[in-house]
């Protein structure tokens, strides 16, 4: 029977930089996890000790101290009761927060040692610590770390074999914080300290004031290079790997299946003008493959790389601050803005970053605005290269309906929707400056879990969409669903097929009403309803998975029901 792992929490506040010493103990050997019963996720992964055992890290959520308000927090002080031992990460630059927590743990009877992080940014805030004295006052291991630079990790690794349980007499609450101030007094020298510049755009961003205006620019800055690396990409690398390598296959291919017939419609999709067109002929091996890798993979790589550094930086905290107050409104917390921002790179990882949120109702509210009102990046270049052709008012005027929905429908489910949205409190890091490898890391780990839980699904709407074609479905539907588009929203039945390709790709979807001749009320309409009516199919299961059937089947009909009334009345009041 194989020895079990011994298991090593890495523990401490929000934003001390634990994730910084988990990669750097673990490298790429990493999983994530939700713990039993919860949505809670945490990270696992092995290292090597010194003598040759193997041993599991466990990067435990981030918690203040063992009086549990939040799932997360509960689940943390769960864990400890697992652990043989644990690494109390410590922010070297806020003692007196931090140390509370580290004589809650050292109670716990595990042993224990404190990794003294970011203790490059004690040098730049004027902080001096002796950590002798430290060691002394709190009875436990300290070590100075970094985990940006891996200053301190081969010592931390090499002392966890050394440690021992010790038993410490537990103190009331309030003898806690007055011990907390006793340790950090006889520790710690603050000396004379000039602002920097960068503690100037710190207080900057974090400002009523001046705070929105820079997070506009932050995001302008941002969709603007995500825009450039996304098209970069596709023009220069995706595109011509397609047409110039994987084309000459698929017509070989084609050929040999007679150019059509049901299996050639299921792998190579229908001929447009007798060619393959990636966008259009919906086969397994031409769209299914094209959509998630050419067309939507440039994208997530460049908006990922993006966020890391945003998030490395320390800025998102920082935006959830400003936008907490109309969060708030409708029934969500800042960080929500979390899965929107990812939405408006692609849907897929936005609906991905719904775990973030612990409660079932903040989950529904956040995921039924994202699908309706975030259009990805694809759909928006699509509606301003079409729409923008007619003016760039009318743009505007798309983009401004889409945002006026999202606070109807949020202050509408805020009030109508029983229980309540829990507050999430974090912590505002200081800015430092992203470190190549850790971005490029974390980009690694998030592109492939996208091609991991995206193309399958892309390949199944692909598959279904082809189903509906072959055996006249969509004709049925045409007939079915022709009285609302003539009717009610006063578009043409042609309609109907851009909108169940909507359903597979919104940005395809807009393309397709290019050739359709529309007045430019029908255009921005038909832009409207596309963006409203349904997620893509990737999207969509991913919804299905972090909602519930149950869940995604009334927010499906929240979505059908918006786009019908939102169609009638700009088809009504245009």
């Amino acid at each position: 029977m194989e020895k079990k792992k011994k298991q090593i929490l890495l523990m401490g506040n929000p934003n001390v930089g634990k994730s910084a010493i988990f990669s750097r103990l673990t490298g790429a050997r990493v999983t994530i996890s939700n713990y039993p019963g919860t949505t809670v996720g945490f990270a696992q992964g092995q290292m090597k000790l010194p003598d040759g055992e193997r041993a599991m890290i466990i990067d435990v959520p981030g918690v203040y101290n063992m009086f549990p308000i939040s799932k997360a927090e509960e689940v943390a002080c769960e864990m400890v009761e697992s652990g043989d031992i644990i690494v109390n990460v410590v922010d070297a630059t806020n003692l007196e927060r931090n140390l509370f927590l580290t004589l809650e743990l050292r109670e716990k009877g595990v042993p224990m040692i404190v990794a003294l992080n970011m203790w490059d940014e004690t040098k730049h805030k004027g902080i001096e610590i002796d950590i002798e004295k430290l060691e002394e006052e709190l009875g436990v291991s300290v070590v100075p770390t970094c985990g940006l630079t891996s200053e301190g990790i081969k010592e931390l690794v090499e002392r966890l074999e050394t440690l021992k349980a010790k038993n410490f007499n537990k103190l009331k609450r309030s003898e806690k914080w007055e011990e907390t101030g006793r340790v950090v007094t006889k520790v710690q020298v603050l000396h004379h300290h000039h602002h920097t510049l960068v503690e100037r755009l710190e207080d900057i961003s974090t400002s009523p004031g001046l705070g929105l205006p820079f997070a506009a620019l932050v995001i302008f800055v941002s969709f603007s290079i995500i825009r450039f690396v996304g098209e970069g990409l596709i023009g220069y690398v995706c595109e011509p790997v397609f047409n110039d390598l994987w084309l000459p296959v698929m017509e070989k291919l084609s050929n040999l299946l007679g150019a059509s017939g049901f299996l050639h419609d299921i792998l190579i999709g229908k001929l447009i003008d007798g060619q393959i067109d990636f966008g259009a002929s919906f086969g397994l091996l031409t769209t299914g493959l094209y959509v998630p890798f050419a067309a939507v993979l440039p994208y997530i790589v460049s908006f990922y790389l993006v966020l890391g550094l945003l998030e490395d930086w320390g800025y998102l905290p920082r935006l959830a601050t400003q936008v907490d107050n109309l969060m708030h409104k409708i029934g969500l917390h800042g960080y929500a803005i979390v899965p929107m921002i990812l939405g408006l790179g692609c849907n897929v990882p936005g609906a991905m970053a719904l775990r973030l949120l612990e409660n079932r109702r903040e989950k529904f509210i956040a995921a039924t605005l994202m699908a309706i009102t975030v259009p990805c990046m694809a759909q928006i270049a699509m509606i301003i290269g079409l729409v923008g052709q007619r003016g760039g008012r009318y743009v505007a005027l798309i983009f401004g309906i889409l945002f006026a929905l999202f606070v109807i429908k949020g202050l509408l489910m805020n009030r109508f929707m029983k229980g309540s949205s829990p507050e999430i409190l974090w912590e505002i890091p200081p800015y430092r400056i992203p470190k190549p490898k850790a971005v490029f890391k974390k980009l690694w780990m998030r592109v492939t879990e996208f091609i991991k839980e995206a193309v399958p699904f892309v390949l199944i709407g692909v598959f279904v969409v082809n189903l509906l074609y072959i055996f006249h479905i969509i004709d049925f539907l045409s007939a079915v669903f022709g009285p609302i588009l003539t009717g009610l929203w006063g578009l043409p039945e042609d309609t109907i097929s851009a909108l169940l390709i909507g359903f597979l790709r919104k940005d395809v979807a807009v393309g397709m009403l290019g050739p359709l001749n529309l007045t430019t009320k029908q255009l921005i309409t038909a832009c409207v309803v596309l963006a409203v009516y349904f997620p893509c199919v990737a999207t969509f299961i991913i919804l299905v998975r972090e909602l519930g059937v149950r869940d995604m089947i009334k927010s499906a009909c929240i979505m059908l029901l918006t786009a019908i009334t939102v169609g009638a009345l700009l088809n009504f009041l245009l």
